[in-house]
């Protein structure tokens, strides 16, 4: 596949970061995302950088990666070392993919290791792995859970399977309450994935996945609209007209009825995608993303963000393992974000959350625009009474269903 990765400028072969990143950094918490990018079967609507075959070559197969992402360890330690950045244990760690659990446990438990060696974690950090259903036995979730691992994430995405077959997912819908209750047996909090709006999924579909979903008694569960990817088995289906393409009041009904059954349910957004049972159970290391923290990220095609400075791995196992190999930085290429987009991005990204904006953080002609973005019903303002109220409050503004439903038309009034 092409790699799909930004221009960027060329990044340091030894990766070192400007003095800039250190700006600050002793008020950012501090992240590891690791990239595991292999898969049993390739989905076909997926686009993300994984692999399928066990024997890569070039140092770059599953049995070889632990030794590659943790050599990017020890260069990461060095990195943010030399860069005057201060040591922070990590608060978030999540294994991403890919299906990282096509990993053996051990080996998850080993990277965690080289985390905490270099890093540390903090007392009550959060680790997650992802997980297909079909991917992770009793034991396995045990040695995770031993190792310091507090969540797993099963992509369930639906509960029917004809839509199941269509999204070309490989495990039986009946493996999901299973290996939820092997996750539960064994300490972990657990977070569902679901997608809506798969050709061929009606709205009793969709209702009985979430239906499904929930008899799991899950912790947090994450709901997302199919985007048919350039480049993907579906995308080619759909332009040969064997599937439809997704359809947008469609997958609208499909938000609100999981919006509706969710929070009926007592479970509350606190990002557009994303609702959990109480605030304990957030993904903390998403918010981190939305937040704009630090983090550093392992893997192949893997993106890394510090103060201010994001860069991005090269795409192949093979090519990652053989940067590693010579004492080379695998990232490819980087940019130094300019404070305008620092800030046009914590607007992207931040006002996606529950939390909501502040207005005085907006631009003046962005908060000219609020009164008519109430007036169309798109945010609601909160205010916060002032009595109580810190140097980091003030009044907000916060998405409406309908507001989530158009975020990118509210994200683009506010950067005009």
């Amino acid at each position: 596949m092409p790699s799909t990765l930004p221009d960027g400028e060329p990044a340091p072969a030894d990766g070192a970061l400007p003095p800039s990143a250190a700006s600050g950094a002793d008020g950012r918490p501090f992240g590891v995302y690791v990239h595991v990018p292999f898969c049993a079967v390739r989905c076909g609507y997926c686009d993300f950088n994984t692999y399928t075959s066990a024997e890569l070559g070039g140092g770059a197969d599953r049995a070889d990666y632990p030794r590659a992402a943790d050599a990017e360890l020890e260069l990461a330690a060095a990195v943010l070392s030399r860069a005057g950045l201060p040591m922070r244990h990590a608060t978030t760690v999540f294994f991403g993919g890919g299906t990282p659990t096509v990993l053996p446990a051990d080996d998850l438990a080993g990277l965690l290791d080289g985390v905490r060696s270099r890093f540390g974690l903090s007392s009550n950090a959060e680790v997650t792995t992802e997980a297909n259903p079909d991917s992770v036995t009793p034991q396995a979730l045990r040695t995770l859970a031993a190792a310091g691992f507090t969540r797993v994430s099963f992509g369930m995405q639906s509960a029917v399977p004809h839509v199941l077959r269509t999204l070309d997912r490989t495990h039986d819908s009946a493996r999901v309450p299973q290996a939820v209750a092997w996750a539960r047996d064994a300490g972990l909090s657990v977070s569902l994935d679901l997608i809506y709006g798969t050709p061929g999924e009606s709205p009793d579909d969709w209702r009985a996945s979430l239906d499904a979903a929930l008899a799991c008694r899950p912790d947090h569960v994450s709901a997302y609209a199919l985007v048919v990817e350039e480049g993907t088995r579906m995308a080619a289906k759909v332009r040969r007209g064997e599937l439809p393409p997704p359809n947008d009041d469609a997958l609208a009904d499909a938000y609100e009825l999981a919006d509706e059954v969710l929070a009926a349910a007592g479970y509350a957004w606190y990002e557009v995608s994303n609702w959990a049972r109480t605030p304990a159970d957030v993904c903390r290391h998403n918010v981190g993303y939305w937040l704009g923290h630090d983090w550093w990220g392992i893997g192949p095609g893997a993106h890394s963000h510090v103060g201010g400075v994001r860069w991005w791995n090269v795409r192949h196992p093979r090519a990652y393992a053989a940067r590693l190999a010579d004492g080379v930085s695998p990232a490819q290429a980087r940019e130094v974000l300019s404070p305008e987009e620092r800030h046009e991005e914590s607007v992207l990204l931040g006002v996606r959350l529950a939390k909501g904006l502040r207005v005085a953080e907006l631009d003046p002609s962005a908060q000219a625009q609020v009164a008519g973005l109430v007036a169309d019903d798109l945010v609601e303002p909160v205010p916060v009474p002032a009595s109580g109220r810190t140097s980091a409050d003030g009044n907000r503004i916060v998405l409406t269903r309908r507001g989530r439903l158009l975020a990118d038309t509210v994200v683009r009034t506010l950067l005009p």
